[in-house]
């Protein structure tokens, strides 16, 4: 009886992590080959794969407006310093000018997502919680300044800076400038620990697998980068049009 006992025992220590792997792993996509310690101790079985839950899109959202948020303070950092000597760096004025609109333009649809989806009452975005209220107010102002700023310029560049055009055009380029410069000061401080924190977490291997879609977000930025530097050149080669006329 005994021995009976001791072969019936045996007998399912040996077919019941079998019949779990076949259940686990055998059935659907999913199938694949399990070392024979996770057949015969079930708690090595790694658990299936979670799926993507609604929080990480908002933290997905909040990578994409940080690193693009890095990008642009490296690209404005850059432009200023062309500011200090225009005359000989317009040509790299021009081109850096026009590698931000895109990544702005990406920066402003992250940016919506969110609004829009906090004003829609999704729950997790609510769950997030509003910017300061401060930031929120001048978040569209900062946003009006921008597009006008960028707007001004690329158009000064095809009426050209003798034309009475082009001299409306470049003093509505330097009031804004000193309206944007000012407005964005305050936005760059309110958001730059938070920007610090969110910028480099889909360049890591052991934080980037945390959500979903950090190389969709890091082919987007860069996307927006190329097609901005190809915009540059296009527009650069106006330059000599602009000075001359």
């Amino acid at each position: 009886m005994r021995e009976g006992s001791r072969l019936g025992n045996l007998w399912l220590a040996i077919v019941t992590p079998y019949q779990r792997w076949c259940v686990r792993n055998s059935v659907g996509p999913r199938a694949r080959a399990v070392p024979l310690e996770e057949w015969l101790v079930p708690e090595l079985v790694p658990p299936p794969a979670a799926p993507v839950r609604h929080r990480d899109r908002v933290e997905a959202n909040a990578r994409l407006t940080g690193a693009t948020a890095a990008v642009l303070l490296l690209l404005f950092a850059i432009e200023g310093v062309t500011i200090l000597r225009i005359i000989p760096l317009l040509k790299l004025h021009v081109i850096i000018g026009m590698v931000v609109v895109p990544v702005v333009a990406v920066k402003i649809a992250s940016t919506t997502y969110r609004f829009a989806r906090y004003y829609l009452k999704s729950p997790d975005f609510r769950a997030k919680g509003p910017p300061p209220a401060l930031l929120r107010v001048l978040g569209p102002l900062l946003v009006l300044l921008t597009v006008v700023l960028l707007a001004t310029g690329i158009a000064l560049i095809f009426a050209g800076s003798q034309t009475s055009l082009g001299n409306r055009l470049l003093l509505a380029h330097k009031v804004s400038f000193v309206l944007w410069i000012a407005v964005l000061v305050v936005h760059v401080l309110g958001h730059l620990v938070e920007t610090a924190r969110l910028a480099p977490l889909d360049l890591y291997w052991r934080t980037r697998r945390i959500v979903v879609g950090a190389g969709t977000r890091q082919w987007l930025l860069a996307s927006s980068i190329c097609a901005g530097a190809i915009l540059g050149v296009v527009v650069a080669a106006r330059i000599p049009h602009f000075l001359s006329t």
